[in-house]
């Protein structure tokens, strides 16, 4: 038998040494930014956060050229990537903010397109979607949700682009399976996207109020009311979709009159709600 030259073996071990190391590596980053973007959430001034997370972001995308299949980096990714386009891009710079959102959404896609089914549901009608999500259940809520919160928010900057309202039933079906499946996720976010949809689309196309009020109304008995956000969606979606200013600008000045300690494991999002809510309150002459 002709022996395996020394320098060729010693070449392959280093390689598979290295791709341990390298797995190994990414795998406890992974843990660090995980933990980090935790410590973000608890993060109260906005321009501190505003500075750092971008760097956080890079730091993912690093790390997934080097595990690109990272089911967990691809969900902080998607995850991240919608955050940082909400807090501090969607208001200013929207061009931006969609990039963002869509980025966002294609992180997501990717933790999907790794369930051969759900994948080709995604990508098929919105019926084969809903079949497949009628049978799945917890641990594919997360996923499901930052994809179409990423994919939905893009969606509602870009009003005017019919390839993009075309993708609107979908995160619509994403996000009703999240909401029966654990309505508390994210602080019942799920409730607040599908109260928003139904509260920004006039009825002729699908919109409801009586639909949109019950889904915000459940959010703030499931969060307590403690997530602001809630009410920034629930007044720039139902409260000018019915032309209500009185209930739009008393939903926003609880935002304004309530602190973002309230939730400290949600403080930047509150944060973010506050500064949302100036924004809409200084366009009430024009809303109504």
């Amino acid at each position: 038998m002709r022996s395996v030259p020394v320098f060729a073996l010693a070449l392959a071990l280093v390689l598979v040494f290295s791709g341990c190391i390298q797995t190994i590596a990414v795998s406890t980053v992974g843990g660090i930014v995980d933990e980090g973007f935790s410590a973000f959430t608890e993060e109260g001034d906005l321009d501190f956060a505003e500075k750092a997370l971008p760097g956080n972001l890079k730091l993912l995308d690093v790390m997934l050229k080097n595990d690109p299949e990272n089911k967990r980096l691809l969900r902080l990714a998607s995850e991240g990537y919608a955050s940082y386009a909400l807090a501090f891009l969607e208001d200013s710079d929207p061009v931006r903010a969609r990039a963002f959102y869509l980025r966002a959404r294609d992180y997501g896609l990717r933790v999907l397109h790794q369930d051969d089914e759900l994948g080709k549901a995604v990508d098929g009608t919105v019926d084969d979607l809903q079949a497949v999500l009628a049978k799945r259940g917890a641990d594919d809520v997360p996923a499901v949700f930052w994809t179409a919160f990423g994919w939905g928010s893009y969606i509602y900057l870009s009003l005017t682009n019919p390839d993009a309202l075309a993708d609107l039933s979908k995160t619509e079906a994403m996000m009703s399976f999240v909401a029966r499946t654990d309505s508390g996720f994210y602080f019942a976010g799920a409730d607040m996207f599908l109260g928003t949809l139904d509260g920004s689309r006039p009825v002729m196309l699908g919109g409801s109020p009586e639909r949109s009020q019950a889904h915000f109304e459940r959010a703030l008995r499931i969060n307590g009311g403690k997530f602001l956000m809630t009410y920034v969606y629930y007044a720039r979606s139902y409260g000018v979709q019915t032309q209500n200013q009185g209930l739009f600008e008393g939903l926003l000045q609880k935002v304004d009159s309530t602190s973002i300690d309230v939730l400290p494991e949600g403080r930047l999002a509150n944060a973010v709600a506050k500064k949302k809510a100036k924004l809409l309150l200084a366009r009430s002459s024009d809303l109504f």
